[in-house]
């Protein structure tokens, strides 16, 4: 059985609710959208043999028409002629072909009733197929969207991340350094003259202080 069985299912059906409970939006759209096409084929199959039913009927009320006119010329020459049992005959004829004329036209009424019904419900499923289908486009845009978002998010994460190893891994170079220019510092003080070793005594506190200051950086992160 299809998700619609009738018409009026189709007609009535609330899109926004059902997708609302559908576990799977994607999937329920799309079998909602075969059925409503598949209603909107045989509804226009229908109203296409209606029409086609309406011309043949006009085609038989049309000759009928011609042989009641027929039978009241032969009628009226009988009378002329002084034949009043020809004329009673020929009239008898015509008020029978006059009655198939009438019901002829009594059916093509209902039939006209019957191909606006149609009319009207090929519009209501047109319309309803037209909101379908928007749907079907807006729950594609959404899950795009929703994708591409996803990916810029991971895509900032990481580029987040890589600049902070980054800064840690510069800052651990510059501590190395500084660490190297200590050692090399410490390395050759036993030529330097007293002179030397007192105006570096400001030089190696700067640099105490900097080594201290990096430190406390990296401990920060």
């Amino acid at each position: 059985m299809g998700i619609f069985s009738r018409f009026q299912d189709i007609v009535n059906a609330n899109i926004t609710s059902i997708l609302d409970r559908a576990e799977d939006p994607k999937k329920m759209i799309r079998l909602m959208i075969q059925e409503m096409e598949d209603t909107l084929v045989e509804v226009r199959t229908t109203s296409a043999k209606i029409i086609a039913d309406k011309k043949e009927l006009q085609r038989r009320v049309k000759a009928l028409e011609a042989e009641a006119k027929s039978w009241l010329d032969k009628t009226e020459l009988a009378i002329s002629k002084g034949r009043e049992d020809l004329a009673k005959g020929a009239l008898i004829e015509k008020r029978r072909a006059q009655e198939a004329v009438d019901a002829g036209n009594s059916e093509l009424s209902f039939i006209d009733e019957q191909i606006n019904l149609l009319s009207n419900e090929i519009g209501q499923l047109q319309s309803k197929l037209d909101s379908a289908r928007a749907k079907q486009k807006e729950l594609l845009v959404r899950e795009q969207t929703g994708r591409s978002r996803l990916e810029v998010r991971k895509r900032t994460n990481r580029e987040t991340l890589n600049k902070a190893f980054d800064k840690f891994e510069q800052y651990e170079q510059r501590l190395e350094e500084i660490e190297a220019e200590v050692e090399s510092f410490d390395m050759g003080l036993g030529n330097q003259t007293l002179s030397d070793e007192i105006a570096d005594l400001a030089i190696n506190d700067e640099i105490e202080q900097e080594l201290a200051e990096l430190k406390s950086k990296i401990q920060d992160k």
